[in-house]
Formats: C-alpha cells, sequence, structure tokens
C-alpha cells in the first residue's frame, strides 16, 4: 500500500505535477495536483498495488520515484526523482491483525499502547513495561503545594527538570517537565515524528553528483509505505487496507507559538570572545524578531521569548529560527539556524503539536492551554485510531478506553495538590492519555547550523513549538516565561556599639588603644561602600555609633541570588549581568593619620543563610551564631541555626568580629547591628537616610554617649593632656610647677642681688641730690 500526502519544496516553474512509482515492474501513477500553489497535497492519497516479492529483503528491488509536471502540448518533463532502498523497514502485518491479549497482572498502559501502534501497522509493540504513576497525599504536603503555587512560575518547572534546586522553589516533582537532550525528532519512541508519513527528499533528475559534494534536494515526497503478504488463496477474503483513517488533506490555518528559552555552546563572534545574540524566527513570509532585544556579552544567553505567528500548513510548513550576532554597525552576522517541520508534528499520531502537562489546571501559572480539554482529546484520539470512544461514570471517577477500566484512584491516592485540578473527569482523561505514549510537556535542545560552515554545529538552543488548528477553536493562555526580573529591595544596617576589639596602637603614655570605625557594604556592589565616623581612643575595645548603613539593591527572589548590571570595561556599550548571594561585608579598622589604617576584623553575612545572633555580647564567640553548646561533653552541640533575613526581615544582636591568622580565625571584637530588609514599596513609606541624616527615622539614631577621651589630639590638643595626663598624674604634676615656681623665684634672687649690692655700695642717687642741692 502505498500513502502519498503530497510534493513539498518544489520550484516555482512546476505547475501541476503527478507522482509515478515503480517498483517489481509494476507502475503507480497519482492523480495530477491541480495547483500545487493552493494545495501541494494529492486529491487521492491511498493506492494498493500487488507485488510478487522475494521474502529475503536483500533480493527486494527498490522503489523509484518519479515526478511528473504537467505543460503545455502535454509536455510531461521530469522535475525530481528518488530511489526508497531497504523496504524490510515498511513490512508488517495485515491491518487488523491482533495480538495475544496482555495477561491479568500486566499494567494496562501496555495493553493500551499495544492496541493502538497495531493499528498502525507497526508490529512490535516492544517489552517494555510502564507502572501507573500514583500521587500520595498528606495535608502537610498539600499545605506546602498551596504555598508553592502562590509564587510558582515556568521557571521553577525548569530548574527542577535541570536539577538545580537552589533556583528553583519546588519541594516536589509532581508537574514534571521532560527536557530532551536532543531534537524532538530524535527521541527513539516519537519515530522522528513521522509515524504517519515520511519525507523523502527529491533530486535533479539526469544530473549526477559533483565527486565529493552532496547533492542538493529540488523538493520533497511525503508518504508512506506499507509491505504486507495477501493470502495464497483467492478465495479468502484481503484483509483490511491501511491508511483508512486519513486526517483532512485541505490546506490548514494554525497559530503557531514559539517558546525560546535559552542557548549555549554559541561560538565567539565578537573581538572579547563573546557575542550579543538575538532572535529571528520565520514562517512563510512572515519574520518576527527585532535586533534591539539581543543579550549582550555572552555565549549562553537566557531569552524567555515567545513567538506567535500564524500560517497555512503545509504552504508555511517549515519554521526556521535563527540565532543572529548584534553588531554596532550591520550587516548582523548570522550564528546558526534551525528549521523544523510543523507538517509531521502535527500529523504525528503521538500528538505533538501541544506537549501533555502532568497536572491538568484550570488557572494559575499551569493553565491547560491546548485547545480541547483532556476529555475530548481523549475523545479525538480514540476517533483517528479506530479505537471505540470512552465511555465515563457519571462521577468522572472511571473511564472504559480499549477494552479496559482506568479508575482515577489509580492514579490519585488522595485529594489533588495543587490549586485550581479541574473537574475529575478532565484529570482522569489526562491521566489515560499518558498511558499513550505522547508527547509529554517538554523541552527540546535543536543544533544551529550555519550554510556558511555546512556540518558544523554552532551552538545549541532550548525550545519548544505549540501549534494549534484554527478549525478547533482558540487556543487556551500562552506560557509565560519570561525571565525572572529582579525586585528592588534596601538593606538598612545599624551599627550601634562595639565591644573586645583588638587595640593596634600605643599612645604617649603607654597604654593600648585603638581608633575604631567600621566599614560595610554588599559584596559585588563596592561602589556603595559606606563608614561610620570615628570613635577615638578607645581604651576597652569598645565603640559607640550610632550609624546606619543604607544599601540598595535588586534580588532575585526565586533564585536568592543579587543581580549586578555593570560594564566590564569603560568602553564597553552594554552592561553584563552577574549574579552573586547577598551577603553583607563589614569591616573594623584602626584609623591612622601619618600612616595606613589598620584591619582590626570582619563580620561576613549572607543574607539568605544569616546566623543568628547573640543577644548578649558576653554570648558572642568566633564560633557560627545559634549553636547551643550543651552543659554536658557527651551530648556534642547542635548544627548551626541560620535563617533568611528575607523572611524573618529583621533582626539584631552581636556577632562575632574576626580575623585570620594562619589556618584559624580568632574573635578580634564583637558588633552590635540591627538588619533590616524592604521592599520597594516599604522604602517609600518609611523613609530613611544615611548615618544620622534626615530624615532620621526607623529608628531615630541619637548622637553616639562617648567618654570625654574620645577625641582627636590634632581638634583638642588642651582636652588630649586634660584627660591623659591631668587625671593620672596631677599631684606630680603639681609638685613639679611648685618646684618650678621655686626655682623660679631662685634663680631671680640671684640674678637681682649683684646689681641690688652695687646700688648700695656706689649710692648714685644720693651723689646726683647733693650736686643739685649746691647749685
Amino acid at each position: 500500500q502505498v500513502l502519498a500526502w503530497g510534493l513539498r519544496g518544489l520550484r516555482s516553474g512546476v505547475r501541476a505535477p503527478s507522482l509515478e512509482l515503480q517498483c517489481g515492474g509494476r507502475i503507480l501513477k497519482t492523480p495530477t495536483i491541480a495547483d500545487i500553489s493552493a494545495n501541494p497535497n494529492f486529491p487521492v492519497n491511498a493506492f494498493l498495488m500487488t507485488l510478487l516479492l522475494p521474502v529475503d529483503e536483500e533480493f527486494m528491488p527498490p522503489i523509484r520515484l518519479r515526478v511528473l509536471d504537467t505543460r503545455n502540448f502535454g509536455y510531461r518533463p521530469e522535475v525530481g526523482q528518488a530511489c526508497v532502498r531497504s523496504l524490510g523497514r515498511y513490512r508488517c502485518q495485515p491491518h487488523g491483525t491482533r495480538n495475544p491479549p496482555p495477561s491479568s497482572g500486566s499494567p494496562p498502559r501496555r495493553g493500551l499502547r499495544a492496541r493502538w501502534v497495531q493499528g498502525q501497522g507497526h508490529g512490535d509493540t516492544g517489552d517494555t513495561e510502564d507502572t501507573v504513576p500514583t500521587y500520595p497525599c498528606s495535608q502537610q504536603a498539600k499545605d506546602d503545594d498551596d504555598d508553592e503555587d502562590d509564587d510558582d512560575d515556568w521557571w521553577s518547572k525548569f530548574y527542577a527538570a535541570m536539577g538545580d534546586t537552589a533556583k528553583s522553589r519546588r519541594q516536589n516533582n509532581m508537574d514534571k517537565l521532560k527536557i530532551y537532550s536532543c531534537e524532538l525528532e530524535a527521541v527513539p519512541e516519537f519515530e522522528g515524528l513521522q509515524d504517519f508519513c515520511q519525507t523523502f527528499p527529491l533530486y535533479q533528475p539526469g544530473r549526477p553528483p559533483t565527486a565529493g559534494e552532496d547533492p542538493v534536494p529540488v523538493g520533497e515526497f511525503k508518504g508512506l509505505f506499507r509491505i504486507y503478504p495477501l493470502p495464497e488463496d483467492p478465495r479468502v477474503a484481503p484483509p483490511p487496507r491501511h491508511f483508512q483513517e486519513l486526517p483532512p488533506s485541505q490546506p490548514q490555518k494554525c497559530l503557531v507559538r514559539v517558546y525560546v528559552v535559552r542557548a549555549f555552546d554559541l561560538p565567539p563572534r565578537d573581538r572579547n570572545g563573546l557575542c550579543d545574540p538575538y532572535i529571528r524566527v520565520s514562517l512563510g513570509t512572515k519574520t518576527l524578531g527585532q535586533r534591539d532585544q539581543y543579550v549582550p556579552n555572552t555565549l549562553e544567553p537566557v531569552f524567555g521569548r515567545m513567538f506567535e505567528l500564524t500560517g497555512t500548513i503545509p504552504l508555511e510548513k517549515d519554521l526556521r529560527v535563527t540565532l543572529v550576532d548584534y553588531d554596532l554597525v550591520p550587516p548582523d552576522q548570522e550564528i546558526g539556524t534551525t528549521t523544523i517541520d510543523l507538517e509531521n508534528r502535527l500529523l504525528s499520531r503521538f500528538r505533538a503539536h501541544c506537549g501533555l502537562p502532568a497536572l491538568y489546571r484550570t488557572a494559575g501559572p499551569g493553565c491547560w492551554r491546548d485547545q480541547l480539554p483532556p476529555s475530548q482529546e481523549l475523545e479525538r484520539f480514540a476517533r483517528t485510531r479506530g479505537l471505540p470512544a470512552p465511555e465515563f461514570s457519571a462521577e468522572g471517577t472511571a473511564v472504559t478506553f480499549g477494552d479496559q477500566t482506568f479508575l482515577l484512584s489509580q492514579f490519585e491516592s488522595g485529594p489533588p495538590r495543587h490549586q485550581h485540578p479541574g473537574a475529575p473527569r478532565e484529570r482522569l482523561a489526562l491521566h489515560v492519555l499518558h498511558t499513550c505514549h505522547l508527547v509529554p510537556e517538554h523541552l527540546e535542545t535543536r543544533t544551529l547550523y550555519n550554510s556558511a560552515q555546512p556540518g558544523l554545529e554552532q551552538g545549541k538552543v532550548q525550545m519548544w513549538v505549540d501549534i494549534f488548528p484554527a478549525s478547533l477553536g482558540p487556543p487556551g493562555p500562552a506560557v509565560d516565561i519570561t525571565p525572572r526580573k529582579p525586585q528592588r529591595y534596601e538593606l538598612r544596617c545599624v551599627v550601634w556599639n562595639t565591644q573586645d576589639v583588638d587595640l593596634a596602637d600605643v599612645n604617649l603614655l603607654g597604654e593600648r588603644m585603638s581608633d575604631i570605625y567600621v566599614t560595610g557594604w554588599l559584596e559585588g556592589m563596592e561602589e556603595q561602600r559606606q563608614r561610620t565616623d570615628v570613635h577615638y581612643r578607645s581604651l576597652q575595645g569598645e565603640g559607640n555609633f550610632n550609624w546606619r548603613f543604607v544599601f540598595s539593591f535588586e534580588y532575585l527572589v526565586a533564585e536568592q541570588l543579587c543581580v549586578l548590571p555593570q560594564k566590564e570595561h569603560f568602553w564597553s556599550l552594554d552592561e553584563t549581568v552577574q549574579k552573586v548571594p547577598p551577603k553583607l561585608i563589614l569591616q573594623v579598622w584602626d584609623n591612622d593619620k601619618f600612616s595606613a589604617d589598620d584591619f582590626l576584623g570582619t563580620v561576613e553575612l549572607e543574607l539568605t543563610r544569616l546566623p543568628r545572633p547573640a543577644p548578649r555580647a558576653q554570648d558572642c564567640s568566633a564560633e557560627p551564631q545559634g549553636t547551643p553548646q550543651s552543659p554536658w561533653r557527651w551530648q556534642g552541640t547542635q548544627l548551626p541555626s541560620r535563617f533568611s533575613l528575607f523572611r524573618q526581615r529583621r533582626a539584631r544582636g552581636w556577632w562575632a568580629c574576626t580575623v585570620q591568622e594562619g589556618n584559624t580565625r580568632r574573635l578580634s571584637g564583637k558588633l552590635e547591628l540591627s538588619l533590616e530588609v524592604l521592599t520597594a514599596k516599604e522604602v517609600e513609606e518609611r523613609p530613611a537616610g544615611k548615618g544620622r541624616e534626615e530624615p532620621n527615622m526607623y529608628p531615630t539614631l541619637p548622637a553616639p554617649v562617648r567618654p570625654d577621651t574620645s577625641v582627636l589630639w590634632l581638634q583638642a590638643p588642651l582636652r588630649t593632656l586634660r584627660y591623659s595626663i591631668w587625671r593620672q598624674h596631677r599631684g606630680r604634676v603639681c609638685l613639679a610647677l611648685a618646684l618650678l615656681m621655686l626655682l623660679a623665684l631662685l634663680l631671680t634672687f640671684l640674678y637681682s642681688t649683684p646689681g641690688y649690692l652695687a646700688m648700695k655700695l656706689v649710692n648714685p642717687l644720693e651723689s646726683l641730690h647733693l650736686g643739685g642741692a649746691k647749685h
């Protein structure tokens, strides 16, 4: 039997082609396609040829295909040819032959699968037995699932399928996503999606290929062959023919949704060893994709883009997905292209036009997106495969399909654990569809190729395609695969006090002291570094600050990472996005005026795994905070208690400040902090300034009460002398001043005594007085 479905990709000069098939000395001619531009399918598709063929496959003659065009004056030139060898792959049992029924102990999935596969003429159903999945349920698990559904998205499902639990918010793996490491056509269980009809390339007739080059196809023939024995007794009725249940051969208008998730292993195209890829999707004459929507400076771009096109299949059956490297000055360079035959997916009996999700939802992120609900899809599945229609019970908890009865309790051991589960009838129909080995909800990995370098891989792209014929009605909502967008957060860290900080300096009197100040920043955002004022002359390692640090950052809640867009070089045109854990780094320093500051210790606090602070400074140690030490040595210690600041929102207490000495960390001080994380809306409602600047609120920070000795000696030298010398040595100072005064009086006496004695001996005043009396 021959299924001649149609001709594809012939050059524009072909008007009305027909197919001529030769095998074993017999010739079969198909009717002419009247207008190949309007409908490239043959008006009659199924044909029967009776041949005498050898049993041994090696001696079977090939099938030769010739495509003839109809021109004026009866001229019929040959426009394409092909030769099909190895006919053993098309051998099968006559249609309607049944295998022995499965035993009672075999799973129901195998029996149903075997029956519909036999209906397609496949001789071997395989020996693999699949078990029916059941989903246990508990109240605690249901509560957890409700919490997950509140903020669940498609990316959680994707990362769960990738095994990246850090980026996935899922605690269970019920709603699964199948990720194929190859094209969907390359998955063995789906037979290349050519189970309905295969694609045979047509080549130029009469022209031998050039040595070392592969011949270039000039078109395609879509069809299929079935070879089976006929009864030797002519009085026995021939078996029923294959290809009886055929889909409409008229072109169908379809809505096509193309989901491009990401690409990886792309070749570099720029001088920096990276590229700036963007997507271009083409179907027929329609092309979507804008060059300004590129992902800069990466070889593993995450696109998260959905493109929606309309096309008429099979007139527009080849979907082309191209990655192009953006250049500042056009033209852009093509990275690679992958082509998808949409007709094969639409005609495949594996239901490749829209993957089956694991769960049925009527709303939410995982809402049913196909055109027909599962119960109608099951009826359509049975009708297209010649199976009896399914019969549901009144409650929808049982269905008879394919000579077997399925119960909802076989698949669900309790109430649905997800939100918006839908009616039991639809959930049961979806479970039965899953037993038929149809294409699940998936993500395929397609290889990119470039015509300039044929045969060489140019990277891979992960994507999937949904096809919705317009005749079946409007489809459901599209899947939102937009990349996760970070949210704006603000971290407020108030440095209250320090204790037991190392004393790095020695004053003039030989006392150890430190001029303490604290700096802080978020990891990866050193440009936001902030510092407190200086607590001068700390003699006991105590510092009082009442200083507020304010850090603004963008945070991905689902992945628990901070997003840092920054330019790698000053000449870079685009920002490169990096993701780092949210970590607060605080450092304690000793301030020096005439030399480099001395490092005293550091505190590194990862906000998603924050160690629990000590309520008092005496309880703070270099061990992880929150580790309760048992009073009995034989009981051991418990694991460190950590929490996420994004969940608790506020925390206050004492954290240990440490310094690295060799291979160990030593306690070098203690910091009293209060940490608070606020959303962008909360920041607007509760503004606060840096340090003690206005608006000084939430909380209001008063000026610290510091000892009178906390002053810089250059700014107040007398005050420094007062508190550094007078308080401790005032007795000695007073004695020294008294001795100094006595010494000054003695020196004054010794200095004035000779002059006084001379005046007494000479008495010049008396001689002047006598001389004046004589005159």
